[in-house]
């Protein structure tokens, strides 16, 4: 990287970095001053004129802002991170148009590949039911595999199973976190972290060491949205942060997408108020892709026409055994079964019935949980 180069990015991340100048004055000074460098230039009276308040000029006019943002370049190049400002070519079209976008975001992982294609934002409860893990995980693959990028916050539940579901369809996933690149929120999700990036691109607007404070995730809900053609709910309480990032959309003019639920269930209320409300409900990915525009709609379906025949789960089911036939029925998509209650009931012994799950797993047609049991995947 040449010296000016390093120099323009240490003066977006001081800017981003200055106290009392949020996203959107960030961006007004920038229009008005034609950089960020113009603007630490700028003298007060300019800036008076110009109706920024006092305590704002008095934080740009800290020599502290250069230090911290070398700092900041130092431990990002160390992590291998990419900075993307608002004017680089990399940054993506749709969050753009949203009302406070981010001036500068951090990125590890290949951001190009992921905001190349159309992209569906999953969000929904962290303490999420089996029925929306295993609908999060279908959709988001069944998206993947037709080239929609999936993005969501790497938050637990609903969130990590749509990344996941995302990188079993072998299609590109984009995390927006609410911490920095070096603080991986929730610690378990690590090892996703680390394939997300290799497929697709941790992405934040936060500073490395930014700890998950709970204040952070709006902003980070309205990237996710911003970023995305559409929001789909998947799960979420009456108060859920799902239903805020689904708010987020419509102000941004995205479309919104919801997974109908139990209506007894506490977690439906988000998804199911969607729907009532005007949402496009949602059973299939080609409910999502009609709602995308014509030149994205018409590759999507074009391509399905030609793929693989339609039968093909037909034609995998028949050479299943009358043990396996018998184990799949017994497995549900919406409630998990332990492995002492399919030997109570298939009355197979010990190895024909691991045998028979093993199958059933490698054709993809159900999945272990922790704790031995099992659900059919949707």
């Amino acid at each position: 990287m040449s010296i000016e180069a390093r120099d323009s990015l240490r003066d977006w991340i001081a800017l981003s970095l200055v106290a009392g100048v949020g996203r959107r004055t960030a961006a007004v000074m920038i229009e008005r001053f034609g950089g960020p460098r113009a603007c630490f230039e700028a003298g007060r009276a300019e800036l008076e004129r110009h109706g920024f308040k006092r305590e704002c000029i008095e934080a740009l006019k800290d020599g502290n802002q250069q230090e911290r943002a070398d700092a900041e370049l130092n431990g990002l190049e160390k992590l291998g991170a990419d900075v993307i400002t608002f004017v680089d070519p990399r940054y993506p079209k749709l969050l753009k148009e949203i009302y406070d976008p981010p001036i500068v975001l951090y990125c590890l992982g290949n951001l190009s590949r992921a905001v190349g294609q159309p992209a569906v934002a999953i969000v929904g409860s962290r303490r999420c039911s089996t029925y929306g893990k295993g609908a999060s995980e279908m959709l988001a693959r069944e998206l993947a595999r037709r080239g929609v990028a999936i993005v969501s916050g790497l938050a637990r539940g609903i969130d990590s199973a749509a990344h996941r579901g995302a990188l079993d369809g072998g299609g590109a996933t984009i995390a927006v976190m609410g911490t920095g690149l070096d603080t991986v929120y929730p610690k378990e999700n690590r090892k996703l972290a680390e394939q997300i990036a290799a497929r697709g691109a941790l992405l934040t607007e936060f500073p490395l060491n930014t700890p998950p404070l709970s204040q952070n995730f709006p902003f980070r809900n309205r990237v996710i949205s911003g970023i995305a053609l559409g929001v789909m709910i998947v799960e979420g309480a009456e108060r859920s942060g799902s239903l805020i990032t689904a708010r987020m959309a419509y102000e941004q003019g995205r479309d919104v997408f919801a997974v109908p639920g139990n209506i007894t269930s506490s977690k439906s209320f988000g998804p199911n108020y969607l729907i009532k409300d005007g949402a496009k409900l949602v059973q299939t990915w080609q409910d999502v892709v009609e709602e995308f525009p014509p030149e994205h709609k018409s590759r999507i379906l074009a391509l399905e026409k030609s793929d693989s025949p339609a039968d093909q789960p037909l034609l995998e089911e028949a050479l299943l055994t009358d043990s396996e036939r018998k184990v799949l029925s017994l497995i549900k998509t919406d409630q998990s079964i332990h492995i002492d209650q399919l030997i109570h009931t298939t009355r197979l012994n010990s190895s024909e019935l691991m045998g028979a799950l093993l199958k059933l797993e490698m054709l993809d047609k159900i999945r272990q949980l922790p704790g031995k049991s099992f659900v059919k995947r949707l």
